[in-house]
């Protein structure tokens, strides 16, 4: 079940009207509610890896209370690390046996020996990433006494499980979701308002940008053999807009659906585009996965502290890390070490926190300087989605040695280029630009008549076929 499937739009209000007018004496009684939602809508998925989740439940609620209650260090870390090493563990076999053995094959073969390495035939379990970071955060928060273990196993099982970010995000903190858990939740008509605002949003960028984009983008990334230069460059803007459709919108829907149950959950998009250099990309994109990896790996090594040398080490480290999170491709590690070079200058330098205010522009030089640096950041971003959407490191250096080539094909350039295209990327990103400062474009100053005429692009663009799943379900 997909947020963008008709069985979706009839599952979310019955579980709605439950939760407000059936569960709602108690907040154990909504959590309870919620529990079982979120456990359907994952089976909806595949029910046999339901264990999985089940167990990582378990696993982190138990050595949670475990490192509270342990007397000395050695109790301690024995629970921590049994609980890391088994998180990680699960993580590993679903997710990267099959690279790591394929990777050591070719490897031994590149040196004269002959390997038939034995693969695992199962598939990539949906959410994985993403329920494995939120137990690793809540046991390393325990094990550094940053919170206390949660006891009450309902409270923590929705923490979990919640079904708006179970499978794609956004990343959520104990510090943040736990404590609103703990609390009955009273409806709230305004913030209903705001999450459908941000649910049609979300739907508006997903089945409209991202789906049409995707047709586009699919057809020159995998026939760019026969496209020329130009084709080729409108390609990867293609993609640019599709995952930042694809995926801002799946959070959009997540942030919007969870308000309608009363609950907020972590920002994960601050209209990246619209950013001025590299380090300002990702306090834009992603920023849930952005901010574990800060609070968890990078400040924990020395961050931007201790000699350069450590320095340059760290961020490599990191988006090392966050590529690789992507999936076992080394096309998301090329991906990933790219954008540590784009950033590392700007560490070297002290650039790094130059752009930390809202973008403003108004009728000067600084104005022009402005706009030429998140032209610039945009097309550094683009050249690294070519990795990033490449089915191997080979075809993403192909196309990028074909976009040098410097060659024009009127009609493949005619063939990419529609007027609905022409039409919908500059609207979507007029409206994004005059609502920078808000989170969702639809509210505010007409926001009826923004609404409307979104519904009304949704059921006359939107591309509503259930082939068109979120890109970041795979990972």
């Amino acid at each position: 079940m997909f947020f963008n499937s008709l069985a979706f739009f009839i599952f979310l209000p019955v579980v709605f009207f439950l939760y407000w007018f059936v569960f709602n004496k108690t907040k154990s009684t909504q959590n309870a509610l919620l529990i079982i939602a979120s456990y359907y809508f994952y089976s909806c998925w595949d029910w046999r890896f339901l264990f999985l989740l089940v167990f990582s439940t378990f696993l982190d609620y138990y050595t949670g209370i475990r490192i509270e209650k342990s007397n000395n260090d050695k109790g301690r870390k024995f629970w921590f690390w049994l609980s890391v090493s088994v998180n990680l563990g699960f993580l590993g076999v679903f997710k990267y046996y099959n690279f790591f053995s394929e990777s050591f094959a070719q490897m031994l073969t590149t040196v004269g020996f002959k390997a038939s390495p034995i693969l695992l035939d199962v598939v990539l379990p949906v959410g994985i990433s993403f329920y494995t970071f939120h137990g690793l955060s809540y046991v390393i928060d325990i094990y550094f006494k940053r919170i206390k273990a949660e006891y009450n196993f309902v409270d923590y099982s929705l923490f979990v499980s919640y079904f708006p970010l179970l499978v794609a995000g956004p990343i959520e903190r104990a510090t943040h979701l736990l404590p609103q858990l703990k609390e009955k939740r009273r409806f709230d008509l305004e913030k209903s308002k705001e999450g459908i605002s941000q649910i049609i949003w979300g739907l508006f960028k997903k089945v409209v940008i991202a789906d049409t984009c995707a047709i586009y983008a699919n057809q020159i990334f995998d026939n760019y053999e026969k496209m020329d230069s130009v084709t080729l460059i409108i390609g990867t803007v293609y993609f640019a807009f599709q995952i930042y459709g694809d995926f801002s919108g799946y959070s959009d829907m997540a942030l919007g659906m969870s308000k309608l149950f009363g609950l907020d959950l972590l920002r994960n998009f601050n209209y990246p585009y619209f950013s001025r250099d590299i380090a300002e990309f990702w306090r834009r994109w992603h920023i849930s996965l952005s901010s574990w990896f800060r609070d968890y790996v990078y400040i924990p090594l020395g961050g931007s502290k201790g000699n350069k040398w450590k320095q340059i080490r760290n961020v490599f480290l990191i988006f090392l890390l966050s590529g690789f999170w992507h999936g076992a491709n080394w096309t998301y590690i090329i991906w990933g070490l790219i954008n540590a070079v784009y950033f590392i200058p700007l560490l070297l330098f002290k650039k790094n926190r130059d752009n930390i205010g809202d973008v403003a522009l108004s009728f000067n030089f600084e104005s022009i300087k402005v706009i030429f640096h998140m032209g610039i950041t945009f097309v550094l971003v683009c050249f690294s989605w070519i990795f990033f959407r490449s089915n191997n490191i080979t075809n993403a250096i192909d196309y990028i040695r074909r976009i040098l080539v410097f060659s024009f094909d009127y009609n493949n350039v005619k063939e990419q280029i529609t007027y609905n295209v022409l039409f919908l990327l500059p609207f979507f990103m007029v409206l994004e630009w005059r609502n920078r400062k808000h989170d969702c474009p639809l509210g505010n100053k007409f926001s009826k008549l923004k609404l409307t005429f979104t519904i009304l692009l949704i059921l006359v663009l939107g591309q509503f076929s259930i082939d068109n799943k979120f890109i970041y379900f795979q990972f």
